[in-house]
């Protein structure tokens, strides 16, 4: 399973891709898209658009994950990153992905095990998980949303290109790593699966 991570951002998004081989993550890549500042918005857009686009062309991956809108005081933050938001999506559309919109909350909670670590807790298992040091905040947000994006498809919640579920192998991703077994343990897969669903009921 190849998995597109996406954090988007009107000045700057982030990508990352990675691939789950057996029990094994595999970084594939990771960058961010900047776009000028000077330039209009719809122009800024197209450069988002494009560069996810490249991305698709470039990796070939067979899914994407996206950060889930959350509410933001300012207005006008929230109406940048929703059309950054739109141009990625439309992205991954027009090349035909799959594409799952993970909260924040849920997102840590299948790196890290918890659902309020701090973004370098984030970052730190991020780089623990794929034994890189990802350049850029935003692409390393981007490696955490697209393993949270394998984590789901290990657990039947997205469907290839092909239509196919991927197996159910039980990603357990910050547990394994912290008690030195192979992703996708049956024990350990139970326990987070049970974690997320009680988070899930209580509405996060």
């Amino acid at each position: 399973m190849r998995m597109l991570g996406i954090d988007p951002g009107l000045t700057c998004t982030g990508w990352g891709i990675i691939e789950k081989h057996g029990n094994a993550l595999l970084h594939l890549g990771h960058g961010q898209i900047r776009t000028n500042t000077d330039e209009d918005d719809h122009q800024r857009l197209q450069m988002i658009f494009d560069g996810i686009l490249a991305v698709c062309q470039e990796y070939g991956p067979m899914a994407a994950s996206i950060e889930s809108v959350f509410v933001s005081k300012n207005a006008k933050s929230a109406l940048k990153l929703g059309m950054a938001r739109g141009a990625a999506m439309a992205a991954c559309s027009s090349h035909g992905l799959p594409l799952r919109e993970i909260a924040p909350r849920l997102a840590k909670k299948a790196v890290t095990g918890t659902g309020t670590a701090d973004k370098k807790q984030m970052q730190a298992m991020v780089a623990h998980l794929l034994g890189i040091v990802p350049k850029g905040a935003d692409a390393a947000d981007a490696l955490g949303l697209a393993i949270a994006g394998i984590h789901d498809a290990a657990n039947g919640l997205l469907v290839d290109n092909n239509g196919r579920m991927p197996a159910r192998s039980g990603v357990g991703l910050a547990g394994a790593a912290s008690q030195g077994k192979s992703i996708g343990g049956r024990g350990l897969s139970a326990a987070i699966a049970a974690a997320l669903a009680k988070e899930q009921k209580k509405g996060l």
